[in-house]
């Protein structure tokens, strides 16, 4: 199994071992003496977080913070700072040096633990999310899949994506193309928020392309009402002309003249109420075979998968 790699600064052995002594049931850990020590360390082992001591020979903590954010390769790697006196102005000297918590020794080590998990979760959404409409990207959708299964609760996945969109590209430039992609994304946002009861999660695999997971019974309300809103939102990203003949001109790829319909939405549903689902994979099968179906129909429109046990 795969551990997170954290690397710990302090000048003090017993505070590393007590932090080896948290840490290393559930994490891969290293240790330095001092800033500049830990600065290569770093370098070497490229880790997934970093707790360091405010007050350290050779290069402090606020020295070491400010150092690594002028790495770019380095500068995304979390810090927390850890401070002996509990002082505002020490906290604030690392959250300003570049920090990103601070605990005050002595630590629980629970607390310790538990904001580890949440700086960690955090990083991995921020450095994944897609940069059009900042929702989480395929690592942390691959994650939250995997969450459900591994919970064994039941639910349903929609994979999600735009009929026609390649030639609406085309015709009406990138700059509209990516306004309809940010429109989409907040059609599944506030649907899944209205409609998706507890825990619904949106994710962008990229593209046109995205994904949703709400609990099963749920899930034909809300794409019902996903494709009713796009489907009231896509004309008004039209010319008046294009909208009123309903269809615009483009080529296809043996660059054919062909006449094309309006942006359409299809949906795949993927559920495992009737179907046993123990891995990632099999659910981006299925929803691969499903969007491909349901993109065959010439309307915005939603199929699931109907196997049984």
């Amino acid at each position: 199994m795969h551990k997170e790699k954290i690397l710990t600064i302090d000048d003090d052995p017993d505070i590393l071992d007590v932090l080896h002594l948290t840490l290393s049931e559930n994490y891969e850990v290293f240790q330095a003496y001092n800033g500049k020590e830990g600065l290569l360390m770093t370098q070497q082992k490229n880790p997934d977080l970093i707790i360091c001591d405010y007050v350290m020979p050779i290069m402090t903590g606020p020295e070491f913070c400010k150092a690594l954010k002028k790495d770019i390769l380095l500068r995304h790697i979390p810090i927390i700072m850890l401070t002996g006196k509990g002082e505002v102005k020490d906290m604030v000297g690392g959250i300003e040096a570049g920090a990103d918590d601070y605990l005050v020794k002595p630590f629980e080590p629970d607390e310790l633990l538990a904001r580890i998990h949440m700086i960690l979760r955090r990083t991995v959404r921020s450095l994944d999310a897609n940069p059009l409409t900042h929702l989480p990207g395929n690592t942390s959708i691959m994650e939250e899949l995997q969450h459900r299964i591994n919970k064994g609760q039941t639910f349903a996945v929609g994979y999600a994506d735009l009929d026609k969109f390649k030639i609406y590209n085309d015709k009406y430039g990138f700059e509209k193309g990516d306004e309809i992609i940010r429109a989409t994304a907040r059609i599944l946002i506030n649907v899944a928020k209205e409609k998706g009861g507890n825990d619904p999660f949106v994710g962008h695999i990229g593209g046109d392309d995205f994904v949703f997971i709400v609990e099963d019974q749920l899930m034909d309300s809300i794409c019902q009402k996903i494709i009713e809103e796009f489907d009231k939102m896509a004309p008004q990203f039209y010319n008046e002309e294009d909208k009123k003949s309903g269809y615009i001109t483009g080529k296809d790829r043996q660059g054919n003249e062909i006449k094309i319909g309006l942006l359409s939405i299809s949906i795949g549903i993927v559920s495992n109420a009737k179907q046993k689902i123990t891995h990632v994979a099999q659910i981006s099968e299925i929803g691969a075979e499903l969007k491909k179906y349901a993109k065959s129909i010439e309307k915005s429109t939603y199929v699931r998968n109907q196997r049984k046990e």
